[in-house]
């Protein structure tokens, strides 16, 4: 008796090990099954949600896998809202291509779109947009596509991007749309300096995002926080050639969610045309932005290290020319070093209807040509302490 008993307890142990590992086990979905080509030149866009659709249908954990090579892809969304699985890895070994002929998918909204999703991380691997035909297209001012954007998640939770390198987007590389708690870690944005539009990582409408660890250089905001922006962490960031990390614009819409709760640290802009920026139009709003401290920045050669404009008006093109309803307060900047590469260091041009309160200046030290920096209060109220270089205007 006490022989079956021991045997039965074993069989039953050895049971339960193979249906726990049979559950758990992480189901691989190679897009080379479902028909993704690696020459770059085959659309490989069915190929990709065909593999998405049947991870998606997974109980279990499950990993879209792409080998090395180069896979085109056209317009390709990935929807959420059916799936089984709680957790959706995008593994890319290899490189995904957007057409080369920008009016392929140069009138689409998106290029690649994550819609309702939770629980998806992307590892690893590049998307190239190759936008420098559209961009030409632009700067010649011929009739061109407005453009697309390059990786999108809308309406999603618990995402995280690690190691990615996107380069080349024909508009915004990375856009985290009313999004809650999504990390990006370890990513590489690449585009020439004179690309227009192709901000590196846009944020609106979302919470809980964080961005560590990563190297930035565009043609526009390294990284640009929209409206219903909050508890944004950025660390550790290269950021340039660009226009900075700007907050903003806001202030289009009258009814319009405010910016809150960010926090910038240990940043370095080379070369940029910003450093820390807030920019608002001059025109009715109830928009707002708060509690924000800017932390540990290095600044080299930049054009406006710090400013605030709340009269932003790119190209003096449909300016409306009131005074801005953004309501700007409690922005701390701590410890911002370096050099700039205009006379007027520090910039803060704030509204007549409501002027910036609670600025901090604390630790500031930026010079040009080697001699004191400038700085420029309007409408700005707060403080300065510590290491004052240049003056504080407060």
């Amino acid at each position: 008796m006490s022989f079956l008993v021991k045997n039965l307890t074993l069989l039953f142990t050895i049971f339960f090990l193979f249906f726990n590992y049979s559950i758990t086990t992480n189901a691989i979905y190679n897009v080379k099954n479902y028909g993704a080509k690696s020459n770059g030149k085959s659309d490989s866009s069915k190929a990709f949600v065909s593999a998405w659709v049947a991870a998606c249908a997974s109980t279990s954990p499950a990993t879209i896998y792409v080998p090395k090579g180069s896979y085109l892809l056209k317009s390709a969304y990935f929807h959420g809202e059916t799936c089984k699985s709680k957790a959706i890895t995008l593994r890319i070994d290899g490189t995904i291509l957007a057409p080369s002929n920008y009016n392929v998918i140069g009138n689409d909204e998106n290029w690649i779109k994550f819609e309702r999703v939770s629980g998806v991380s992307i590892y690893g691997g590049t998307l190239d947009g190759q936008g420098a035909s559209l961009w030409a297209c632009k700067t010649s001012g011929n009739n061109c596509p407005q453009g697309t954007m390059g990786l999108t998640f809308s309406n999603s939770s618990n995402i995280e991007i690690s190691g990615l390198t996107s380069k080349n987007s024909q508009l915004f590389h990375i856009l985290v749309d009313s999004c809650d708690n999504v990390k990006l870690q370890g990513v590489k944005v690449s585009a020439p300096g004179n690309s227009p539009n192709t901000d590196g990582i846009h944020v609106q409408y979302s919470s809980r995002v964080t961005i560590m660890n990563s190297r930035i250089g565009t043609g526009d905001d390294c990284i640009s926080i929209g409206p219903g922006t909050s508890h944004l962490w950025i660390q550790n960031i290269a950021c340039g050639p660009g226009h900075g990390i700007s907050i903003g614009s806001l202030g289009w819409d009258v009814e319009e969610p405010g910016v809150q709760n960010v926090t910038v640290k240990t940043v370095t802009f080379t070369g940029t045309k910003n450093g820390l920026r807030v920019k608002t139009w001059a025109r009715s709003s109830n928009g707002f932005v708060k509690n924000i401290l800017f932390q540990h920045i290095v600044m080299s050669d930049v054009q406006n290290p710090i400013i605030i404009d709340q009269n932003y008006c790119p190209n003096n093109e449909n300016c409306p020319h009131q005074g801005s309803g953004v309501k700007i307060s409690d922005i701390k900047y701590q410890d911002i070093r370096g050099t700039s590469a205009t006379e007027v260091a520090v910039k803060f041009d704030c509204s007549k209807k409501y002027p910036c309160s609670g600025i901090s200046l604390e630790d500031v030290n930026l010079s040009y040509k080697e001699q004191p920096a400038d700085a420029s209060c309007v409408n700005a109220g707060g403080r300065a302490s510590g290491f004052e270089k240049p003056n504080s205007c407060l």
